[in-house]
């Protein structure tokens, strides 16, 4: 499913707080080795979630761009994408062997979805914080996206959430399309993810990759 306009490009995306960096830093560290990758991070009015990957060492500084989008922020992932466009051009100027974009959105609703010119594959975070209603609540981000991770699932208990019940919600909302529960900041559930990016971003391996 690589792109014929250059490397492998996937939306990261999801509401304020609910992993979208954390599960960037995850991924790159995890898929940095095999595969050439940059990240592009999309924040309203400052650059903090490219600084912070940075300082996380998620890559080298120089494959970590971030744009200002200002405004509401699923405006440059969507409608007006050229922001973020210009910016893939770029890492691709710098680095022509690159194998992987990720495209981290700013803190958005449930309704943000990715224009299909800028993502190949769309991966939407949510939060068990956020509530055990959210992915009963649907909306774009919850059924159209390519995975769903359903991040925190450790803070169930502290935040009365029955797991069972937003994993019968998902499923509802999603019907084929996959999803699953993690714990990022332990790496839990990050390896089903990397599953599911290898086999539908149509990339080769020549070992297998720990999470």
């Amino acid at each position: 499913m690589t792109s014929k306009n250059g490397p492998l490009r996937i939306g990261i995306g999801g509401p304020v707080g609910s992993g979208k960096t954390t599960l960037t830093e995850k991924l790159c560290k995890a898929l940095r080795d095999e595969f050439s990758i940059a990240v592009v991070t999309n924040d309203i009015y400052t650059k903090e979630d490219a600084l912070m990957l940075a300082r996380l060492q998620a890559l080298p500084e120089e494959r970590i761009m971030g744009v200002e989008t200002g405004g509401c922020p699923h405006t440059a992932i969507r409608e007006d994408a050229s922001i973020n466009l210009q910016a893939i051009a770029e890492m691709n100027r710098k680095f022509p062997d690159l194998d992987i974009v990720f495209i981290e959105s700013g803190g958005d609703n449930l309704a943000a979805t990715f224009s299909p010119d800028l993502a190949d594959l769309t991966l939407y975070v949510i939060s068990v914080c956020q509530g055990e209603e959210i992915p009963r609540k649907g909306g774009p981000g919850i059924t159209r996206s390519d995975f769903l991770v359903i991040n925190k699932s450790d803070l169930a208990p502290y935040v009365n959430v029955n797991l069972e019940v937003m994993e019968g919600d998902a499923a509802r909302q999603r019907g084929k399309r996959p999803f699953g529960f993690t714990d990022l900041s332990r790496g839990k559930g990050l390896e089903a993810v990397i599953d599911f990016i290898v086999e539908n971003g149509g990339l080769r391996l020549d070992q297998p990759i720990s999470a």
